[in-house]
């Protein structure tokens, strides 16, 4: 969640701070986009109130805890905002619901549009990820939303995101030696390899730890219960893996 800053940042001043002409901290530089190599280009920065949101979590716990809430948003096109007949043009639209998520136990559904959080007016999806990264598990986010043209309001309660795991050969014989585990990995959402033993018939065909199942038998999966109804043990399993930037089909069998 960085924010973009026009200030020149010069090599090694990543982790350094960002300050006004005042000489306020305003956030801390991470990166800067330069075509040319030097310091002329386009900066990076985390905000202050995210920094020490990390900071606090990083005292108190030992570790960063993030918050769930459970839902994918996307923001609103004119498209969508005919199609659920809106008239307000702010809003985040909420595209998918979690199992069993703080959302979910609020009673949000998809086709909802979040306008506020703890009244903070959200203009785009940008908006309410940044709301939720900065609390904590157990604060309560009170939502502002449209169903329809019906505002109503609701009181979530943030917690902490299942670890939920599945070891591979309880979803097919030839994922033997191998564990998985629903992930969010740089926004894309799938089923992680967290585990592949060496002498696997996995590691053996080339999968790796860290690689990320995204559809399997050419259906899109987000997590441990897709997957599930998406693999027949007694059929080859076709799985589309995301590496890095790059993406392969691997064929189970």
């Amino acid at each position: 969640m960085r924010r973009q800053t026009d200030a020149s940042i010069n090599p090694g001043n990543s982790g350094g701070a960002l300050v006004n002409l005042r000489g306020e901290l305003v956030g801390m530089n991470t990166a800067i986009l330069a075509p040319s190599g030097g310091n002329v280009g386009i900066g990076f920065a985390i905000p202050t109130n995210m920094a020490m949101t990390i900071k606090d979590s990083l005292v108190k716990h030992g570790e960063v805890r993030r918050g769930l809430l459970g839902v994918t948003t996307q923001d609103l096109t004119p498209e969508l905002m005919k199609a659920f007949n809106l008239s307000n043009k702010q809003g985040a639209a909420v595209s998918r619901i979690e199992n069993n998520s703080p959302a979910e136990k609020a009673g949000l559904q998809p086709g909802d549009v979040i306008v506020a959080a703890n009244g903070q007016a959200i203009k785009d999806s940008h908006d309410i990820r940044n709301i939720v990264g900065l609390l904590q598990v157990g604060d309560n986010v009170d939502i502002d939303y449209f169903r329809g043209n019906e505002k109503r309001t609701v009181t979530a309660t943030i917690s902490k995101p299942e670890q939920a795991q599945l070891i591979g050969d309880k979803l097919h014989p030839t994922l033997k030696g191998t564990v998985l585990k629903a992930t969010q990995k740089d926004q894309i959402e799938g089923v992680v390899f967290s585990n592949i033993k060496a002498n696997s018939y996995a590691a053996r065909i080339g999968l790796q730890a860290g690689d990320v199942i995204v559809s399997a038998n050419r259906y899109r999966v987000h997590n441990l219960d897709e997957l599930k109804k998406a693999v027949n043990p007694s059929s080859p399993l076709l799985i589309n893996i995301q590496r890095g930037d790059e993406g392969l089909f691997v064929v189970l069998q």
